[in-house]
């Protein structure tokens, strides 16, 4: 349709649908980076093992040009004999040859394109479309992938070119040279290569990485209907409904926990509810601040005995108050004689603090409707 139009897909892909393409194993990917991660580290493996490998490398010689020729009648002595310069040959590149691996795994990563998908082992029986692979053929992106081989052999070509044209006396000269030297020389001459290789390799990846990154997230740009259509699939997901009401209710509950040092007191079952009052000058009534039960209120009273807010201990009106009464919503008229009386002794409590005095008592048999007290929990 002409709504789904690369041209009309004007919107950056959404988090859903990065984390599907993602799941499809559609990540951006860079093959330069991989080549020049390997050589990179394999460049700093020959530069930090050059002696060691130099010295193992003229062993091993040593001991193949020194097999007796008369072992050359004896078969069973000469594979033994090459078996076991092979043996150290494997074990004296295995190190490197083994960092190499890791770096060749390890390279997406610096992408985030290591994943594993199911979705690419299934059959994929359109790819089997002729029809479909001529397109593919001929399409942009592949187009793109020939240009960028075709810039990158020609590239690398032209930089070995010029090495050898630059090096050939060097390279000429390690013919004449003796065994220990030629193999020194011949070492030194592989890491000015591996050098000059690196950095030519470096430049395509400083190019090609954001090539990718910016295809990748081209490649998944969306229509403003797309874009519609999802929100409306988020908004009808349980799931995703389920995670915004618990991230309203977290919202809600850091609101109400940073109320608790405004209030003026916190009513206690003692242990089971918290209710926290604010009363001030022109409100018509006194106001809860922060409710809760269990652990809540536990947080509640634990707030409230940092910030020197009172605590007082009325099981009945604690009760009611958490029953019936909404989070920022004014006491009701049933409870204001109760509500009172703590108020009361609070601002009592207060003045004691200030001037001394006979200590207050704090109140009892409060004033509590019974029909509004539901059962202790």
């Amino acid at each position: 349709m002409a709504e789904d139009s690369d041209l009309e897909k004007t919107e950056q892909p959404t988090g859903r649908r990065i984390e599907q393409a993602r799941e499809k194993g559609q990540v951006p990917q860079s093959r330069e980076l991989g080549t020049f991660l390997v050589l990179m580290v394999g460049a700093a493996s020959l530069w930090s093992t050059g002696g060691w490998l130099t010295e193992r490398s003229l062993q091993i010689g040593r001991k193949a040009f020194s097999i007796d020729p008369r072992l050359a009648h004896e078969p069973e002595q000469m594979i033994l004999q090459l078996g076991t310069i092979t043996m150290d040959a494997l074990l004296t590149f295995a190190p490197i040859l083994g960092v190499l691996l890791i770096a060749a795994l390890l390279s997406p990563l610096i992408l985030n394109a290591w994943i594993f998908s199911g979705e690419k082992l299934i059959p994929d029986f359109e790819r089997l479309d002729p029809i479909a692979g001529i397109g593919r053929m001929f399409s942009w992106n592949s187009l793109i992938e020939l240009v960028k081989a075709i810039l990158k052999a020609s590239l690398v070509a032209g930089v070995a070119i010029f090495l050898v044209w630059s090096k050939s006396e060097e390279i000429f000269s390690l013919l004449m040279q003796p065994l220990e030297h030629g193999i020194a020389n011949a070492g030194h001459l592989m890491m000015f290569c591996f050098l000059i290789l690196v950095s030519v390799l470096a430049l395509v990846v400083a190019i090609d990485v954001p090539f990718q990154i910016w295809q990748y997230f081209d490649k998944l740009k969306m229509t403003k209907d797309q874009v519609k259509q999802e929100m409306k699939e988020l908004e009808g997901d349980p799931q995703v409904k389920g995670r915004i009401r618990s991230l309203q209710m977290q919202a809600a509950r850091r609101r109400m926990m940073a109320a608790v040092p405004t209030a003026d007191i916190v009513v206690t079952n003692p242990t089971h509810y918290s209710v926290a009052l604010s009363y001030k000058v022109g409100m018509g009534a006194p106001k809860v601040v922060a409710k809760g039960s269990g652990e809540i209120a536990f947080k509640i009273r634990e707030i409230a005995a940092e910030h020197g807010v009172p605590l007082v201990e009325a099981p009945p009106l604690a009760r009611a108050l958490h029953r019936h009464v909404d989070l920022d919503h004014e006491v009701p008229a049933a409870l204001y004689t109760a509500v009172a009386e703590v108020l009361a002794y609070v601002y009592q409590l207060t003045r004691w603090k200030e001037s001394g005095g006979q200590y207050p008592l704090p109140p009892r048999d409060l004033p509590v409707p019974p029909e509004l007290v539901p059962e202790a929990a």
